[in-house]
């Protein structure tokens, strides 16, 4: 997404997209378009000082400006449905921090109440632009060596306006408690900063401010980074050696004819080569790469050979399961099964065997039913048959069904 500030004289804003001619392939093309109108918050007609230089870069009706980058120092991403009315997005700053020291985020007091001075509107920024921070840590040993920064990639060759937002939320509230200098692009951009002196004196915690500086990019590269380094201020001996940002936009400023923020187009990524068949390596063995029909002809071979395999343990297994049943089986005795128990008792084949007939005893009252041995079935079958059916029922207990007899064959 890209944002663009420009001035727009009467009722009409025109907007063309033309394919550059290089190459002659290209193609212009936008997925939407959104326009805002929006106060003039960023223009200086006198002038914003340039960095390395003394002299003012003014910023006016004719300088159009494209938004690089926005950042909630120390806090959260900011919506542009959170922002002051403007829909701006800012980003969390940590992903352009320099380096393993990253500083200390401070948070207001709850009780803090944000105060625009006069003559700076609330919807310069949020906030919570100014209700977060990022300082460089409690002890000063550290903090005077080393440098809190930021790194941005820019386009070469253009210039670029920095705005800086400054709020104290902490418990500094007097004039040189904590002092700091601001460097850009390694060359000092402000020498003994106070937040608190700016703010308007003792007791201006809790007051936004905020600070504009005109960096030039010279040309080179298609792409330079852009350095952005808050340091303590020995020179002042402040009470804490010490530094605070709570937010920063950078905008790329129109060349000078004021009509183009034109910058160059992505280095592409690095194009693959290309891969000569006849130049790759043979495999080992016979130097010839095999053939597809060769490659399916050894997958169906080996399935073949593993379903061979597999029905051999299964028919093994089978064969193994039924001579166990039958091993089992035959263990049991000619006559395992016994005749039910009309009280509900039962014997084990081993309690009824007999060593001198090798028939078992039943349970059920002699005066019921015949006992046979195996070879006399045959021929008295019928008889019991006919002597079970005569008998009269007796009350409360059931006969058992002579079917289950037969079992002891």
């Amino acid at each position: 997404m890209k944002e663009y500030l420009v001035n727009v004289d009467g009722e009409r804003l025109n907007i063309t997209f033309s394919p550059s001619s290089n190459p002659s392939s290209a193609f212009a093309f936008v997925n939407g378009i959104e326009i805002v109108s929006m106060p003039d918050i960023y223009s200086n007609v006198d002038g914003v000082m340039i960095v390395g230089q003394d002299s003012p870069f003014p910023i006016d009706n004719t300088t159009a400006l494209e938004n690089v980058y926005r950042l909630n120092v120390g806090g959260n991403s900011i919506t542009p449905s959170a922002d002051t009315g403007l829909f701006r997005s800012w980003s969390d700053d940590q992903i352009y921090l320099y380096g393993a020291s990253y500083g200390v985020p401070q948070s207001a007091d709850p009780n803090m109440t944000i105060r625009y001075p006069a003559g700076m509107p609330s919807y310069v920024a949020p906030t919570n632009v100014y209700v977060t921070a990022r300082s460089m840590g409690p002890d000063p040993r550290i903090n005077i060596n080393y440098n809190l920064t930021w790194i941005f990639s820019v386009d070469s060759g253009f210039n670029y306006l920095v705005r800086l937002h400054f709020c104290e939320v902490s418990n500094i509230t007097k004039v040189n408690q904590r002092v700091f200098d601001i460097f850009l692009n390694n060359q000092t951009a402000e020498d003994g900063a106070d937040v608190i002196a700016w703010a308007g004196g003792n007791g201006n915690n809790g007051v936004p401010v905020y600070k504009d500086y005109v960096v030039l990019v010279p040309g080179g590269p298609p792409q330079q980074d852009m350095w952005l380094g808050l340091h303590p201020n020995p020179k002042s001996k402040p009470q804490y050696y010490d530094s605070i940002l709570n937010g920063v936009e950078i905008f790329k400023l129109s060349n000078s004819n004021g009509d183009s923020l034109a910058g160059p187009n992505p280095i592409p990524a690095p194009k693959q080569e290309e891969i000569d068949p006849t130049k790759a390596r043979p495999s080992s063995g016979s130097g010839q790469s095999k053939s597809p029909t060769a490659i399916i002809a050894g997958v169906v071979s080996g399935g073949v050979v593993l379903a061979i395999v597999i029905g051999f343990c299964v028919l093994a297994a089978s064969r193994r399961r039924s001579r166990h049943g039958k091993e089992q089986s035959s263990s049991d005795g000619p006559s395992g099964w016994l005749p039910l128990s009309l009280y509900g008792n039962s014997h084990s084949a081993s309690s009824a065997k007999t060593n001198t007939t090798g028939s078992y005893t039943s349970s059920l009252p002699s005066n019921l039913c015949r006992h046979f041995v195996q070879r006399t079935v045959p021929r008295v079958w019928s008889e019991k048959m006919r002597r079970c059916r005569s008998m009269p029922p007796i009350k409360g207990r059931k006969i058992p069904m002579y079917p289950s007899a037969m079992m002891v064959m």
